[in-house]
Parts: structure tokens; C-alpha cells; sequence
């Protein structure tokens, strides 16, 4: 195995590739997010395609090709979750055996009645609800009263909107803080987030998200590949999910067109060690909105920028592309799914043609990447002999 410099991995937030083993337990029978969106006629993805996308066990929506130009796998996940801190902590080498807290029901009086006395604001809402579907009921009382809207899903999320007019966005970010501070131990939220909007009824959601995450309970990739002194580049979400650590340069970006873009200007500078990307767009506009079209035309975008992108590799470098759970816009449920995951691996490091079949955990990855670099696992098995030239 060559001295690998650069690896880009690549989270495709939601795209699942079929029912886990254990869908049944998270009342996800049948989910298949890929094949929802390859139903779709603005589904195109032949540069994935030819990586191998459709060689990975289980995946028939499309024919496989008979010479991948990547190595693939399928991943279960490990952890006791189908969110997304959970997901990106177990590609990172963290297997969560518990799953994060969620309020089916909504949050209960001590934790509602703390972030009251905390911020001066009464609540409004708390209970699940769709993100755009909340401001439409709740907003005009928020705009009248000043109350906060609260709410939730079945992921193990604290969500917090507010109009931009009320309370500006650095002070919902501090709201956010309070709350992140409030909910520890065993109400430790996986992510708080901030949900400002805008306009008039029924309102707009703005570009100006913001997560603070739990911190994750133990060392991960990131840690350790800074510890080593290698860049870790993150884009997207990445800097959040983990709580700000880990990583040596971090680049927001208010969706895929522009995740995408920074990826490709990053592939040009000179770096060793990890880039890694989410790109949100899958889950957040179409998997929770049930979009199964444009969930199909945000694949068809990415798929398009992966030939510059692996134009833009070099020598030991290795382009990965994942997933950290499913949102099937297919099924009656607006929520994540528990499915497999695809892992692609291409680039002029790696072997094409490998088929690694289906593998335990998505710990897999961070224990190639890890290995690549000549740094020991943090959890799963390393594949790097298997696939790295």
C-alpha cells in the first residue's frame, strides 16, 4: 500500500440503501431511500454508477456495471440510533450502544420550565413537528407574543425557531447555547438547533441554521488524525457534529451547490490528511419533505461534479462517498430511516473492482482512513490492505 496523501470522504446526508436487519425495531420496514429517488425521472447517476454504486450487495435499482471503476460496500451501522450525531460518530470510529434521548410526546416541565427561566421567554409548540409546518401554525403567535418555538422529531433534536425580526439569529445562537448547556446527561440531545425564518406568512426558513452538538463521548478519527498532525477539513456540518473538535480548518456552507463547490476548490489545494463533507441537502429539503424529484435532482447535481472532482486527484489521493442513515421520501414517514449504507471508494490510490460486501459497522471506514495514514483503529477493521494500491 502506496503512501496515500489526501482522502476526501464524502457524507451523503440520508442515502440509505435499504432496510437494515433491524429496520422492524425502528419502524422501518421497506425503507429504501435510493430506490425511492431512482423512481423519480430526474434520477441520474451513471458517474456513481460506473464507480460502482449499483455493484453494492443488495442495490437493484439500476443494472451494475461489469468493470467498477471503484471499490464499494455495504455498511450497517452498529450504533443504537438512525440520527445523524450517531451516523457520522460511528464513520468516525464511535459506536454509540445507547441511543441518544427523543421526546415522542415532547419535552417534559423540567427541562421546558429550565430554558424558560433561562432565556426570559415562554415556550411555544414543544412536541414533534415538521420544520416548515411549525412556523406555519406557531409563527404568527411567536411574531404577537415573542414566545420560542420549541420543537422536536424522532431524531434526538432540540430545535429552537424563531423570525429573524424577533430575535435576531446571534441571539438565537445564544439561546441555542443555553439550551445545549440545560441538556446533558439524560437529556443529552444529540444536536440543538437554531431555526430562524423570515418574510411573512407562512414564512420562510433562512440559510442561517446553526447545530451545537453533544461533544462525543470518546476519542474520534478527527482527534486522532490532528493528534498526528494531519489537516482535517471540514465542510458543512462536519464542524458541528462534533462539537467544534477534531478539526484543523472548518467551512460552513448553506447547502449542497455549495458544499459541493468548496470541495472542488479544497481538491486543488495542496493538504495531507481528511476532507470531510456532508452534504445536507438530501435529508433536510427532500428525505424530511417527502421530495422524492428533487431528492432525485440533488443526486443528479452531485453525481455531475464527481468526474471534476476525481479530475482534480493526484497521487495518493482517495475520494470516499457515504451515508449516515436513510430518509426514505417514499414512505408515510417524514423521519430518518434504518438502512445500509453505500461506501464507494475511487481514486488513483485505490483498486477498482473490489466488491467488500457487507460490513458490520460503519466504524469501517474510520479504521481506513485511520490505517491509511498509519495510525491504529478506533473501532471496526481496517480495509485499507484490501483496496489501497
Amino acid at each position: 500500500m502506496s503512501s496515500v496523501k489526501r482522502i476526501f470522504l464524502i457524507v451523503l446526508d440520508s442515502v440509505g440503501i435499504g432496510e437494515a436487519p433491524d429496520a422492524a425495531d425502528f419502524g422501518d420496514c421497506g425503507s429504501d431511500t435510493l430506490a425511492a429517488a431512482a423512481r423519480s425521472p430526474q434520477f441520474q447517476m451513471e458517474n456513481l454508477r460506473r464507480l460502482g454504486l449499483f455493484n453494492i450487495d443488495g442495490v437493484s435499482c439500476r443494472p451494475a456495471v461489469s468493470s467498477p471503476a471503484g471499490s464499494f460496500a455495504r455498511l450497517t451501522e452498529l450504533s443504537k440510533g438512525k440520527d445523524t450525531t450517531i451516523g457520522h460518530w460511528e464513520l468516525a470510529g464511535v459506536v454509540s450502544p445507547r441511543p441518544l434521548p427523543t421526546y415522542p410526546h415532547g419535552f417534559p416541565p423540567e427541562v421546558i420550565e429550565a430554558f424558560e427561566r433561562e432565556t426570559g421567554r415562554r415556550v411555544l409548540c414543544n412536541r414533534p413537528y415538521s420544520g416548515t409546518e411549525v412556523i406555519r401554525d406557531y409563527g404568527r403567535e411567536h411574531l404577537r407574543t415573542g414566545a420560542l418555538i420549541i420543537y422536536t422529531s424522532a431524531d434526538s433534536v432540540f430545535q429552537i425557531a424563531a423570525h429573524e425580526a424577533v430575535v435576531p439569529p446571534g441571539q438565537l445562537y445564544d439561546y441555542c447555547r443555553r439550551a445545549r448547556a440545560l441538556l446533558r446527561g439524560e437529556h443529552g440531545v444529540g444536536r440543538v438547533i437554531a431555526r430562524p425564518f423570515e418574510g411573512e406568512w407562512p414564512f420562510t426558513r433562512t440559510p442561517r441554521r446553526h447545530d451545537f452538538s453533544l461533544e462525543p463521548p470518546s476519542e474520534t478519527m478527527l482527534d486522532r488524525l490532528k493528534e498526528a498532525g494531519l489537516d482535517v477539513l471540514a465542510v458543512g456540518k462536519i464542524h458541528d457534529i462534533f462539537a467544534g473538535r477534531g478539526d484543523t480548518e472548518h467551512f460552513f456552507t448553506a447547502g449542497n451547490t455549495e458544499g459541493i463547490a468548496r470541495t472542488l476548490e479544497l481538491a486543488l489545494r495542496p493538504f495531507r490528511g481528511l476532507c470531510f463533507v456532508n452534504l445536507v441537502d438530501f435529508d433536510m429539503l427532500y428525505g424530511h419533505r417527502n421530495d422524492p424529484d428533487g431528492y432525485a435532482r440533488a443526486l443528479a447535481e452531485f453525481d455531475r461534479a464527481v468526474p471534476r472532482l476525481l479530475e482534480r486527484l493526484g497521487e495518493g489521493d482517495v475520494l470516499m462517498i457515504t451515508a449516515d442513515h436513510g430518509c426514505d421520501p417514499a414512505t408515510p414517514s417524514t423521519d430518518h430511516s434504518r438502512e445500509y449504507t453505500p461506501w464507494l471508494l475511487a481514486g488513483p490510490a485505490v483498486r477498482p473492482g473490489v466488491n467488500l460486501g457487507t460490513l458490520p459497522t460503519f466504524a469501517d471506514v474510520s479504521a481506513t482512513i485511520l490505517a491509511a495514514f498509519g495510525l491504529p483503529p478506533l473501532a471496526g477493521s481496517s480495509r485499507a490492505e484490501e483496496v489501497l494500491l
